[in-house]
């Protein structure tokens, strides 16, 4: 969804056209604008299609309910900031979830520091980047777990931190992809490429939520 061309027409304000510093990107990037910041430089994010934002919606809302319905934390969703300070970054993944443990990194405005669970939903043109890119910076940001949908495959790949502070992927069980750092949470990649989704409380229903 990031592109790096300054004449990308996007809601928000424009590019600045130059590389910004943390305090002046924090200052120009206001609630309507969709952008990143790499080491100084400024992508702004396309609209996502129609698609995309219905996978990583259903997500995020069975996530969230889970999450809140067992105490565990809480889910955020699109435009909410993640602060890597160390790589100086500052990205907006689609799914971010916090546990209770670690709510201390909940700023106002962003994440401040490697979450427990980020979830990334693959479009056409950030295909390198969520499988390589970002990959990298979570992993030695230390997030505790990665996952990726790819509606482009169909596929779900998700990766837990190891012992040695590397990536491990998660193996796929009876056709369900479980989670490490959200306990009890698990997606069946089938519920994501069916028609029409699943409503988020079957899926709960379904990982044992009574609502």
């Amino acid at each position: 969804m990031v592109r790096r061309h300054a004449d990308i027409e996007t809601p928000g304000k424009r590019h600045p056209g130059r590389k910004l510093t943390e305090s002046e990107f924090v200052a120009w990037c206001d609630e309507d604008t969709r952008a990143e910041w790499v080491d100084g430089e400024i992508f702004l994010m396309a609209p996502d299609n129609t698609y995309h934002n219905r996978i990583a919606g259903l997500i995020y809302k069975v996530m969230d309910e889970y999450a809140i319905e067992n105490k565990l934390g809480i889910a955020f969703f699109e435009s909410i900031q993640l602060r890597l300070a160390g790589q100086k970054r500052r990205r907006q993944p689609d799914i971010v979830f916090v546990s209770t443990a670690r709510e201390q990194i909940i700023k106002d405005t962003y994440i401040d520091g490697a979450p427990d669970l980020i979830v990334e939903v693959v479009s056409p043109d950030s295909t390198s980047r969520d499988y390589r890119e970002k990959f990298i910076e979570y992993e030695a940001a230390g997030v505790r777990e990665y996952w990726i949908v790819d509606p482009l495959s169909k596929h779900v790949e998700a990766f837990a931190l190891g012992k040695e502070k590397h990536f491990i992927q998660l193996p796929e069980k009876s056709g369900k992809v479980s989670s490490k750092s959200l306990p009890g949470f698990f997606l069946k990649p089938e519920w994501l490429w069916s028609e029409p989704l699943p409503t988020v409380f079957k899926l709960l229903k379904e990982m044992g939520v009574k609502l």
